[in-house]
C-alpha cells in the first residue's frame, strides 16, 4: 500500500484497473485507492507484469507498506504465483506504534499516577462489497421512492429495483413495506438511514474540529461594492475572443493575494513556538466535490494575472471533482477563500479556518442595493451591486486591528478593480 499523502497511514482498495497477467508501463493506473484526503489513481512508475492481486476491491484500512499485489518482470512465469498468498508476501504488518519514553528517577521516585486503560475502539459493522465512488453511494432510487421509503420506514439499501437500470421505484417500496408488515412479530422498520463515513469525511471532521478547538476564531465582515468589478469583467470577457472567461471568483482570489501581500501578518501560520510568515501567497480555493470539501491551491497568486488564475481555478476545480488531484495540489496553502455566492439564498456566512492557516474568507451572493445619491435636483436612488464578505482569523496569529486592516485592503482593491491589472 503506497503512501499517497504525508498524513496517510492506511487506505481502502478501490477498483483494480489491471488484472493478473497484464503488462504495466510507467504511468499506467494500477488501482484506485481511497486515502484520508481523496480517492486517487495509483500510477505505477516501473515496467513489469501484474502477477497476483493480494487485496481485492473493497478491502478497507490496509496499512501503508502492506503488500497489495505481486509484480514481476516481463518474461517471468505468471502461473507460478497463482497460489501465492498474502502470508507468502510477508503477511499483515501492524501500523507502527509510538515508543513510550521511560522516565528514570534515581532518587526518591515518585509513584506514578494510575492511568485508566484506554478504551478499545469498536469498529462498526462494515458493509461488504466493492468500494464505490461517492456518487455511487447515493441510493439508486427515484426521488418519489426515497420520500415514500422514509414515510414507510423502509431501508433502500439492499432492495433490488425493478426500474430502469435497477432503479428502486415506489412499487418496490410498497412490496418491501407490505412484506415487513406481513411478517409476524416483526419489529417496526427504522426511520433513518446510516451512512458509512469515508476516510476523507473522517479527515474533514477531525481537522475542522481541531481548528475550532485550537484556533480562537474571530470574525470581521464588510459590505463591498462590486459594480465596477462587474463592468470590468464584462469588458474583459467581451474582448477575450473566447481565450478566457473570467469569473467574479477569479477577481476575489487575486484581491486576496493583494491584501495578503499588503498585510503579511495574515499570510502566516501558527507553529510550535513560533509564527511562520510566508513570502509567497498560495490561495486555497474551497471546492465542493461528491466526496466532500477539497481546497486545491493556486500558488504564488501575487505574481499571476487574472487569465492565469482563471485557467488554474477551472483546471484544479475539475480535477478535484474528478478525484484526480495530486497531494501537492491540495496540501499546504497560506490563505483560503470559500465562495458560496453562486447560491442566491446565501447573503453571508462564516467559515472555519483551514489549519494551520490563520485566515479564511467567506463570500456571499451579489445583491442589488438602492443607494441614495445627492444631485442638483435632490436625492435620487441608484442601484449598486454589493457582496458581504466575512473573514475568519486565528487570534493566536492575527490581532483584531490587523484583521480589520486586511479587510480594508481587500475592500479597497475590489472596489477599484483596475488596481488588479497593475
Amino acid at each position: 500500500m503506497p503512501a499517497l499523502s504525508p498524513t496517510m497511514t492506511a487506505g481502502n482498495i478501490g477498483t483494480w484497473q489491471k488484472k493478473a497477467g497484464d503488462s504495466i508501463v510507467p504511468g499506467d493506473v494500477l488501482v484506485e485507492i481511497e486515502t484520508d484526503k481523496a480517492q486517487m489513481d495509483f500510477e505505477f512508475q516501473e515496467e513489469g507484469v501484474l502477477a497476483k492481486i493480494l487485496r481485492d476491491s473493497g478491502e478497507k484500512d490496509v496499512t501503508v507498506g502492506n503488500p497489495i499485489a505481486v509484480m514481476i518482470e516481463e518474461g517471468e512465469d505468471v502461473s507460478a504465483f497463482e497460489s501465492f498468498t498474502l502470508e507468502d508476501a510477508g503477511g499483515e504488518k501492524s501500523p507502527p506504534k509510538e515508543e513510550k519514553s521511560k522516565a528514570s528517577e534515581p532518587e526518591e521516585p515518585k509513584p506514578a499516577p494510575k492511568m485508566e486503560p484506554e478504551p478499545v475502539p469498536e469498529e462498526t459493522e462494515a458493509v461488504g462489497g466493492r468500494l464505490q465512488p461517492s456518487l455511487d453511494r447515493v441510493p439508486n432510487a427515484s426521488a418519489a421512492a426515497v420520500r415514500f421509503a422514509i414515510e414507510k420506514g423502509v431501508k433502500i439499501a439492499g432492495l433490488k429495483g425493478t426500474g430502469t437500470g435497477g432503479q428502486v421505484t415506489e412499487s418496490d417500496i410498497k412490496k418491501a413495506s407490505s412484506g415487513a408488515a406481513a411478517a409476524p412479530g416483526a419489529a417496526p422498520a427504522a426511520s433513518y438511514v446510516d451512512i458509512e463515513t469515508s476516510s476523507m469525511r473522517k479527515t474533514i471532521a477531525n481537522r475542522l474540529t481541531e481548528s475550532m478547538n485550537q484556533s480562537p476564531h474571530y470574525f470581521v465582515a464588510a459590505t463591498v461594492s462590486v459594480s465596477k468589478l462587474l463592468k470590468l469583467r464584462q469588458a474583459l470577457n467581451a474582448s477575450a475572443d473566447g481565450k478566457y472567461k473570467l469569473s467574479v471568483n477569479d477577481f476575489l482570489v487575486k484581491a486576496c493575494g493583494v491584501a495578503c501581500k499588503k498585510v503579511p501578518a495574515v499570510n502566516s501560520s501558527w507553529r510550535d513556538g513560533f509564527i511562520r510568515q510566508f513570502n509567497n501567497v498560495d490561495i486555497s480555493v474551497a471546492v465542493a466535490t461528491p466526496a466532500g470539501l477539497m481546497t486545491p491551491i493556486v500558488k504564488s497568486v501575487e505574481g499571476l494575472g487574472l487569465q492565469s488564475i482563471s485557467a488554474q481555478v477551472k483546471d484544479l476545480g475539475k480535477r478535484a471533482r474528478d478525484g484526480k488531484l495530486k497531494p501537492e495540489e491540495y496540501q499546504g496553502g497560506t490563505f483560503t477563500i470559500s465562495n458560496m455566492g453562486m447560491n442566491p439564498a446565501i447573503d453571508r456566512f462564516t467559515a472555519v479556518i483551514n489549519p494551520p492557516q490563520a485566515g479564511i474568507l467567506a463570500v456571499g451572493t451579489t445583491k442589488k442595493v438602492a443607494i441614495p445619491v445627492e444631485t442638483e435636483e435632490g436625492t435620487e436612488l441608484e442601484w449598486d451591486d454589493q457582496i458581504v464578505v466575512t473573514a475568519s482569523f486565528d487570534h493566536k496569529v492575527v490581532d483584531g486591528a490587523v484583521g480589520g486592516e486586511w479587510i480594508r485592503e481587500f475592500k479597497q482593491v475590489l472596489e477599484n478593480p483596475l488596481e488588479l491589472l497593475l
